[in-house]
């Protein structure tokens, strides 16, 4: 149900986008055809931009994608529409509106379609829980498939991040912290910029210390409300 609701989003999604682009004077089959552009520019930005390490990759990041998306739009009008009309359909080449090429207009639309399906895709992460569905991701180039309650805590450094279960088997994975903070939800506590901790494992031993099994980890002052607002043992 989860992953039908999600195509959902962007079936809708890009139906508005193709709305907005038939405004513009393109006909219907015309819109549609740009308007696929954004969903996979959206998504891969929505993926990536968390994985950036710094603001300023971040803005390389969206400055990439931002000019992927024109030159994509600038290669629709001048070969598939112009082939189109040389193979004897007679449709006239379209002038590209100063609108579609406008960084601002196309930034709004990829920033609104990735925000907007971060949102939808928590929501149905709570409305759908699945606490015995496994996740899965690649550690030393191999496939690994943790259940969420077998996750003991998450350790991040500057390049990777340490995925620890319960028996204490250590996971290495390139997916930034974040990432894993959302894909994990509400069992999950962040409680410094570098752990993520499991709450049903979790006691709060000391003021600015969290103990997992027999590993303790610190609490930064930006998290210790909200680590305070959960149960303690």
């Amino acid at each position: 149900m989860k992953a039908l609701l999600r195509i959902a989003y962007w079936l809708l999604a890009l139906a508005l986008v193709s709305a907005i682009l038939t405004s513009l004077d393109y006909t219907l089959s015309q819109a549609i055809l740009i308007s696929m552009i954004f969903g996979p520019c959206a998504l891969g930005l929505e993926y990536l931009l968390p994985k950036a390490r710094t603001p300023l990759n971040k803005v390389y990041l969206s400055l990439a994608f931002l000019v992927g998306v024109i030159l994509l739009i600038l290669i629709l009008h001048q070969f598939v529409w112009t082939t189109i009309t040389q193979t004897g359909y007679h449709v006239p080449k379209k002038e590209v509106p100063p609108m579609l090429i406008n960084p601002a207009f196309l930034g709004f639309i990829l920033i609104v379609l990735a925000i907007g399906d971060y949102h939808w895709d928590q929501w149905l992460s709570k409305r759908y829980k699945c606490p015995d569905c496994g996740i899965t991701f690649f550690s030393e180039r191999k496939s690994v498939t943790l259940k969420r309650a077998d996750i003991a805590y998450i350790e991040s450094n500057d390049t990777e991040v340490r995925v620890v279960s319960v028996t204490g088997e250590s996971y290495r994975n390139k997916t930034g912290i974040t990432q894993w903070e959302n894909l994990l939800g509400d069992d999950f506590l962040r409680i410094h910029r570098s752990y993520l901790v499991n709450v049903e494992l979790a006691s709060l031993t000391a003021p600015d210390t969290v103990t997992v099994g027999t590993v303790q980890l610190p609490v930064s002052r930006k998290y210790k409300d909200a680590v305070a607002s959960f149960k303690k043992d």
